[in-house]
Formats: C-alpha cells, structure tokens, sequence
C-alpha cells in the first residue's frame, strides 16, 4: 500500500484533494439551507432543560416548607394539649406556688404557639410566592414547547428534502478520501475545520487565491500551474491549484455528485 501511496503524483494528489472539496461544499450547502435551525432547536431544548430543573427545585423546595408547616402544626397541638392539661391540673393545686409554676409553663406553651403561627405564616408566604414563579415557569416551558415543536417540525422538513442526497454524498465524500494519503486527509480537514466557508483547496482567480485579495507572484503562480508541489498560501493557509485544473474537474465532478 505504501508503494502505492508514493507513486501517485503531485498533481493526482490535488486533483483528489479538489475532488473531495467539490463533494463537500455540496455537503456544506445542503447544510447551510437549514440555517440556524439546528442551533435554534438545540438553544430551545437547553432552555428548556433548565428550566425545568427550576421547577423541580421549586416543587422540592414548596414540598419542603409545606412539610415543615405540618412539623409547626404538631407543635401548635402538643402545645394545647399541654396547656388544657395544665389548665386542669391549676384546678387541683393546693399552694399558690404550684398554681404560679404551672401558669409559667401554659405562658410558655402559648409562646410557642406564637412562634409556631408565625412560622407557618412565613413559610405559607414563600410557598405562594413560589408556586407563583412556579405558574410563570410552566406557561413558559409550555410556549417554549410549543415552539419547540414547530421548529423540528421545520427542521425535519428541510433535512427530508435533502437527506438522500445527503446520504449520498457522504458515501461519495468517504470513498474520496480514501484515495488521499492520511498526512495530506488531515491537514485537508484541519483547513477546512478553520475555514469560515469550508474552502481547503482553492483555484486562482485574477491573480489571488479565491476568496482572497492578496495578489501571488507570477512565479508562484507558474509553480502551481506546473503541479510539482503542494503550494499553500502564505495568507490564507488554503492549498491553491491552478484555474485549468479547477475548470477540469468541476466538469468531471458534475456527473459523479448527480443525484437523480
């Protein structure tokens, strides 16, 4: 296999090289006619997300308050409890001293009483402030459901219409790449991956690189055209490849990315 690899020339490597960028700005495209759909689709379900762990938090939190008012209301009763008990009790003192200690202890019990009732009115306030936000945040994630929906229903729309070909071209961009060496695949990808428009190999058109204003030396220009090396531009870091070459395989390329 190595054998191979070496036998194939500079100029077979660039035309496979442009083979594959006509393949994958199909590919960029197809894509790029979805838009920001996808991205909208997947910022709806992380706000989504979220805001459903804020509900879960504030029905653990009202479910906590609603248990420790329940804890206050058993307080309230073993404390009238208490207090008739010790109501009943004055009535068979036989000192004033009894009579006083006992009224200390219904004093107190009516004190915790108090203290149970504001407690409980505390927390029932916080509970309806909460199960109001809760209220908003429901209608909230219900609208934003709602455009959820719509939004894949959008984007599963766009993809069917051009999923075949898609599949397609991915099968196409795959085979292609196996005729490029891995070294050379790599930094292929690598400029893609750091292009704002995908372009990794690019045709010279009036005397700079698509895409590009800065002007090459003629000759640089007369050693891309010989095809005897890769030449990458200096500016853009894109691989360049003579006009002939490019007008030569987009007229090839057209019958092998047909999809019927």
């Amino acid at each position: 296999m190595t054998k191979k690899t070496n036998e194939i020339s500079v100029e077979e490597k660039l035309r496979a090289l442009y083979d594959l960028q006509i393949i994958d700005s199909r590919l960029d495209e197809i894509r790029n006619t979805r838009g920001e759909l996808p991205v909208e689709v997947e910022d709806l379900e992380i706000e989504i997300e979220g805001l459903n762990k804020r509900v879960e938090k504030f029905q653990s939190e009202i479910k906590e308050q609603k248990e420790e008012i329940n804890a206050k209301n058993e307080v309230i009763d073993h404390a009238q409890a208490l207090i008739k008990k010790y109501k009943s009790q004055q009535d068979n003192v036989r000192n004033n001293k009894e009579y006083e200690s006992l009224e200390k202890e219904i004093e107190f019990q009516e004190l915790e009483i108090q203290l149970a009732e504001k407690r409980i009115k505390e927390y029932s306030a916080k509970i309806d402030h909460k199960e109001e936000l809760l209220a908003d945040l429901e209608l909230k994630m219900e609208s934003l459901r709602e455009h959820l929906k719509f939004k894949k229903e959008e984007l599963e729309g766009l993809v069917a219409e051009t999923q075949k070909e898609e599949e397609f071209l991915m099968k196409r961009s795959q085979e292609f790449e196996k005729k490029i060496d891995k070294r050379l695949l790599i930094s292929y990808k690598k400029i893609r991956a750091n292009s704002a428009n995908g372009l990794a190999v690019v045709g010279i058109e009036r005397g700079a690189p698509k895409g590009s204003f800065f002007t090459i030396p003629p000759q640089k220009q007369m050693e891309i055209a010989q095809r005897k090396k890769i030449i990458v531009d200096e500016h853009s870091g894109k691989i360049l490849i003579d006009d002939e070459l490019v007008a030569e395989e987009n007229a090839k390329m057209k019958s092998v990315i047909k999809f019927a």
